[in-house]
């Protein structure tokens, strides 16, 4: 492994940012914990409160659900949490909170009725239940889907809609909703009493314009795909904009100060990717998360793939063309359940973490895991449907080291693949790596990183980026610096870079090139066979 020395990407900007001991508190409600992060005006995380979180439970196969009021218990109690830490009460920290912001999972849903209260429970963006595409578009939308070939895109689009869902399956209650949020507005409602959310923050199956950055104009497709009226959707804010100011029940549920302002952030991974200082195409943010992603950050509307829109940056106005492994480095968690007790169990008893462990057992391995190869489709994509994972390549010398190394170098495999289409279609190269999420702290995961893209791979210097992107929101929208440029250059930096080690690079570009782009082709026909015999997936 190459490593050089952490660097700061640029000296603190000048004006308020420089002296002031303001702090700004990130609440991140992530899939499985939720945190209230204090931030000063340099990036540093000066205080933190985590509260693991129940991810969701199912009342049936594929459903994922979690009680709405449980969402805001657990941040009332992080919120708490954090005011009782010795050093926060020693130094004040709760008296020098200038503004709040709140970043979250995407694409989780909410129904409420006419007096706030939620109807049912929130469906997750894990959620697997498909709706019956009733919905009858007119006949020059649907001539247009058709000339463009992107019928099964739109089929898809019906399917995977909760919407559509809740009104099929649960007509009273959908005709009982009055606001349809996301978990971010819902948040927001709760903190400041008024519906609103963050342009950032819509990602999902909702009548967006993601090129405009607004709901939907009114002869748009998608209100007549989905059966949501303009009035049960919040209105819209931009990133480092004012949501509203803390209301007296939110104050006394977290012990923020009432009438402390709440500004807009973004989306976790938006947020991600300001917060590790992607804010050129150039360089690239890649995620290690439950769900494992690339992203650039263009001034352009970009599509990542053909009719699949890029989302709203953290930065106003702008875009992330995103790539995504869905259940990336979820796949790591699965092998740790599945095959990895014995490191689970030593690292409780040497008290040091798991994944330091893990690392040590892909040491034992060399690069190429001996020729055992992933695709790490364990759930399928917009654009590869009929998906499914698979490892080939077995022989009698492959242990469960070889198979956690191959998750390693497949999701690897899968992202530069990505980061090529994106190259391609932002017309401009990706020349630097920028890795946060859980996985960012296994050391074997960005050498590997390196090796495989062939490019220098940076780790930041905080774990937490997306509240940290979130705090550069509130800083920017709280006049601490005089842009984007100026925020991230004070309040972002790396502590790691891993080098490409040469002999490394060699062997997988030949597996890269002479292996892995080949499988999806090639095994697409039996995983169409597999699903027309098992049903499987749907």
């Amino acid at each position: 492994m190459n490593k050089a020395n952490p660097t700061p990407t640029a000296d603190a900007a000048d004006g308020n940012a420089a002296n002031s001991d303001d702090l700004i508190l990130t609440i991140d409600n992530g899939t499985q914990s939720v945190r209230a992060l204090l931030f000063d005006l340099q990036g540093n995380l000066v205080a933190k409160s985590r509260v693991e979180l129940e991810a969701y439970f199912s009342t049936q196969p594929g459903w994922a659900e979690q009680s709405v009021e449980y969402f805001w218990q657990m941040l009332g109690l992080c919120c708490q949490q954090l005011w009782q830490q010795a050093e926060v009460k020693a130094n004040g920290y709760r008296e020098k909170v200038s503004a709040v912001t709140l970043t979250t999972q995407r694409g989780t849903v909410i129904n409420l009725d006419k007096h706030g209260q939620p109807l049912r429970p929130a469906i997750l963006w894990l959620d697997q239940r498909l709706a019956e595409p009733k919905h009858t578009l007119p006949w020059y939308w649907r001539l247009a889907f058709s000339v463009l070939g992107q019928r099964k895109v739109l089929h898809y689009f019906l399917q995977k809609s909760p919407a559509n869902w809740l009104q099929q399956n649960q007509a009273q209650l959908w005709q009982n909703t009055d606001k349809f949020l996301l978990l971010s507005g819902y948040l927001s409602y709760q903190l400041t009493g008024q519906f609103k959310d963050s342009v950032a923050s819509i990602v999902g199956y909702l009548p967006f314009n993601y090129k405009k950055q607004h709901w939907a104009h009114a002869w748009d497709w998608k209100w007549y795909a989905l059966p949501v009226k303009k009035s049960m959707l919040p209105d819209l804010v931009k990133p480092g904009d004012i949501l509203g100011e803390i209301n007296a029940a939110a104050a006394k549920h977290t012990g923020i100060a009432m009438g402390t302002k709440l500004i807009a952030a973004a989306s976790d991974k938006a947020c991600e990717v300001l917060g590790s200082g992607c804010i050129s195409p150039e360089t690239a943010s890649l995620s290690y998360g439950t769900t494992a992603t690339i992203n650039t950050n263009n001034t352009r509307y970009v599509e990542p793939h053909t009719f699949i829109p890029p989302y709203p940056s953290a930065i106003p106005g702008q875009y992330n063309s995103e790539v995504m492994i869905y259940r990336g480095f979820w796949m790591v968690n699965w092998f740790k359940q599945e095959f990895g007790q014995n490191e689970i169990d030593k690292a409780q008893q040497l008290g040091v973490s798991a994944e330091s462990l893990f690392d040590q057992l892909v040491a034992q391995v060399p690069p190429g895991s001996m020729g055992l190869m992933l695709q790490p489709y364990w759930s399928p994509g917009l654009k590869n449907l009929d998906a499914k994972g698979a490892i080939i390549g077995f022989g009698d010398v492959h242990t469960r080291a070889h198979i956690y190394r191959s998750i390693l170098e497949g999701l690897a495999y899968a992202l530069r693949e990505g980061k090529e289409n994106l190259a391609k279609r932002q017309q401009c190269k990706i020349t630097r790596l920028m890795v946060s999420g859980g996985g960012s702290q296994s050391d074997a995961a960005l050498q590997l990183t390196a090796d495989i893209f062939n490019l220098p791979t940076h780790r930041p210097h905080t774990f937490e980026t997306s509240g940290l992107g979130a705090a550069i929101n509130a800083a920017v929208g709280q006049g601490y610096f005089g842009d984007y440029q100026q925020a991230t250059a004070a309040m972002t930096r790396t502590t790691q870079t891993f080098l490409p080690n040469p002999d490394n690079v060699e062997l997988y570009e030949q597996l890269y090139t002479q292996v892995y782009k080949k499988m999806y082709r090639q095994l697409k026909p039996i995983y169409q066979a597999i699903k027309n015999i098992t049903g499987y997936p749907n």
